[in-house]
């Protein structure tokens, strides 16, 4: 996505780096002057060492006009032609060299902000992702201390890998720098600005997609001597440390990572790492999030719409550490489970009328159910007796969501519906015998 950047201001800014600009582009009154030619870096580790050297005359300073300027280069940076003709201009390298030099927190967050705009098509990304030194200093830059930076860093970091050309060279250096694993521990699990949180979150949740050999090595158990050690063993617990944050301040940023921790479940080092450190956290975590924010009992069916995004990865964790963590089923969890097969019946009754080849297919939505069908499975098995009748007694199965969840059940699960009706037999023998009538069980 194109993002514009924040009003200019000779203040540094604490928030978000995107923001709207003024109908059309602007018309720029000058270009930035390239730096002195003397005073060009030559490689990464040069840029590095000016960074962190002497602030003599390596110091990169933000007047008022120069910062007016840039800001009217960074709007224009979202038109393509713009964008390829800075890169002609040698704009990257320009901006490289500021950005290596600069003490301005301000300064560097637009000149990132304008090579993320550019990265926006595909012949600047590509050119910019050839440039080794460029890529050195960003993912450098993921340690700086200035979340507009860090934030418009990740954009243009996710921009490029997210640009099927050019992500292999971005996860070959990402690979290579354990550090900057720990600048993603640091920033979810003590950072609260929500913008930086959910950016770092799509970024890392696209890392993992992209690179399920990069998510191994993260979450592996290391050895003594490996630099990676403390990052490896928080990548989990700041997932979840991020995620805490985010559940009442963005679902759009919860669903970001616990999709993340989903794709931790699906190899076998990340099931270790969860099981063998913050499983029970998460477990408690996503119990509460199903059972106090999503698909409560005076919601309307529909709400399964607006929450699929969220219960889908939820429910795929808890199915997948229950297992791991033998952890002990609430009731309100089995009753979040039976009430969303419910929601579903009664969601996919409205839609079709009754017709169900006239349903359209839901991919997501099918997805919630088999998922929460699987996880009720599982649970409908193991459940004491003496549980499960307290849990009948108290109304928490009715004799509607006990259809739907046979519904749903059937018939990859037939044989948990008959260990279900041997259950209710003992309980509610009147319900067991119209299961076994309706269903032919």
């Amino acid at each position: 996505m194109i993002m514009e950047r924040n009003e200019c201001s000779t203040e540094d800014v604490a928030g978000d780096g995107s923001g709207s600009s003024a109908a059309g582009s602007p018309e720029m009154d000058r270009n930035p002057s390239p730096p002195p030619e003397e005073d060009e870096p030559k490689a990464g580790e040069e840029m590095v060492s000016d960074k962190e050297g002497e602030q003599g005359d390596a110091s990169v300073l933000l007047t008022e006009e120069l910062e007016e300027d840039l800001c009217k280069v960074w709007d224009m940076a979202m038109d393509e032609d713009v964008s390829v003709f800075l890169q002609e201009f040698k704009a990257a390298d320009i901006l490289l060299g500021v950005i290596a030099k600069s003490r301005n927190p301000r300064l560097t967050e637009i000149c990132v902000g304008i090579l993320g705009n550019m990265a926006c098509f595909l012949e600047t990304c590509i050119s910019l992702s050839q440039n080794s030194d460029l890529g050195a200093v960003l993912l450098l830059l993921l340690g700086d201390n200035d979340p507009p930076t860090i934030l418009e860093t990740c954009r243009l970091l996710l921009t490029c890998v997210s640009q099927p050309a050019v992500a292999h060279l971005w996860l070959d250096r990402i690979q290579q720098q354990p550090a900057v694993c720990s600048s993603f521990c640091f920033i979810m699990s003590s950072s609260t600005n929500v913008d930086l949180l959910v950016k770092v979150g799509e970024l890392v949740d696209k890392l993992f997609d992209e690179d399920e050999e990069l998510m191994r090595s993260w979450v592996s158990v290391p050895s003594e001597n490996d630099l990676n050690k403390d990052a490896q063993q928080d990548i989990a617990s700041s997932l979840l440390e991020a995620a805490t944050q985010l559940r009442s301040e963005s679902p759009e940023g919860l669903e970001v990572y616990l999709h993340s921790i989903q794709l931790l479940t699906t190899v076998q080092e990340g099931m270790q790492a969860l099981v063998g450190g913050c499983g029970h956290a998460v477990w408690a975590f996503l119990c509460k999030v199903v059972c106090e924010d999503l698909c409560q009992p005076d919601d309307p069916p529909l709400i399964l719409q607006e929450q699929k995004a969220l219960l889908v990865p939820a429910l795929a964790v808890l199915s997948a550490l229950h297992s791991g963590l033998h952890a002990d089923i609430s009731a309100e969890l089995i009753g979040s489970v039976l009430r969303i097969l419910h929601f579903y019946a009664e969601y996919r009754q409205s839609r079709t009328g009754g017709n169900s080849e006239s349903e359209e297919k839901d991919a997501q939505l099918e997805a919630l159910v088999e998922t929460t069908a699987e996880f009720l499975s599982v649970v409908l098995m193991e459940i004491p007796e003496d549980l499960f009748s307290s849990f009948v007694k108290e109304g928490h199965l009715t004799e509607k969501n006990c259809v739907s969840a046979v519904s749903a059940l059937l018939p990859q699960h037939s044989s948990v519906v008959q260990h279900l009706v041997i259950l209710l037999s003992e309980v509610e023998p009147k319900l067991a015998d119209m299961i076994k009538k309706d269903f032919l069980v």
